[in-house]
């Protein structure tokens, strides 16, 4: 693989055996990074990932950890640092999508979704804080246009990438001292396996109908954004979020 504008660096891509997070850590590989593949509990997909990356000539390693548990999170961050020496790049992408009537939720659904979808992120943040160098870093974490629009059945999902946004500017705040700028990423309607099982065809057809470009987003789209923030041309970029969804309208 040739020099690239993240070589060098290391990246860790937390949800990354498939969809918006697989893509993510090819296309930081792509541009010379050593990429991290963490997966919660299958490991072929993200061995898959890893075999990608390699065939393309770039270096990248597959680390277990279900980051709903907290008591995975430093260990995951040991196996970065006995792989590739230390982490650049966090991209906090794990997390679950569930929707459910207000009269139906429950403590262990509130639950489910603030662990995976606010608590990993904030350890993890914390972890990359306490080990990253005098370069700084990068930390770029993956919301949802639904942090700041209503779908029903979803408002705890909501909730928890609305307390996202608000972790990403108040840690850009605290890291800027370490040079670490942190951002998030707000995908649209993007085409992948949580897509299809969490939403309807109808609902599908509605949001392409709602898009200006006039289709769903990939995986792909998502993941050049997040490579954007992840390299120097966005240096003076922090506590922002981006909103990736092809001029939905919601």
């Amino acid at each position: 693989m040739q020099q690239g504008r993240l070589s060098g660096r290391v990246a860790l891509v937390t949800g990354a055996s498939r969809g918006i997070g697989a893509a993510i850590a090819k296309r930081l590989a792509a541009d010379g990074a050593r990429v991290v593949v963490n997966y919660s509990r299958s490991a072929p997909p993200a061995e898959e990932v890893v075999r990608q990356v390699r065939q393309a000539g770039g270096e990248a390693v597959a680390a277990r950890a279900d980051l709903g548990d907290p008591a995975q999170v430093k260990p995951l961050f040991e196996a970065a640092r006995q792989a590739f020496g230390r982490v650049d790049v966090l991209v906090n992408n794990a997390g679950v999508f569930e929707t459910r009537p207000v009269e139906e939720s429950d403590p262990a659904h509130f639950q489910r979704l603030f662990d995976l979808n606010v608590r990993a992120p904030l350890l993890a943040t914390a972890e990359f804080a306490r080990q990253v160098g005098p370069d700084g870093g990068r930390v770029i974490n993956i919301s949802s246009g639904l942090a700041r629009a209503a779908m029903p059945g979803a408002a705890v999902y909501s909730a928890t990438k609305a307390a996202l946004e608000a972790l990403t500017r108040g840690h850009a705040a605290d890291l800027a001292p370490k040079k670490v700028t942190v951002n998030a990423v707000a995908p649209g309607t993007t085409d992948t396996e949580m897509l299809r099982e969490g939403l309807s065809d109808e609902a599908r057809q509605h949001m392409i109908r709602s898009t200006a470009l006039g289709r769903l987003g990939t995986p792909e789209d998502i993941a050049d954004v997040v490579a954007f923030l992840a390299g120097d041309d966005a240096r003076w970029v922090t506590g922002q979020f981006i909103d990736a969804n092809g001029g939905l309208r919601v």
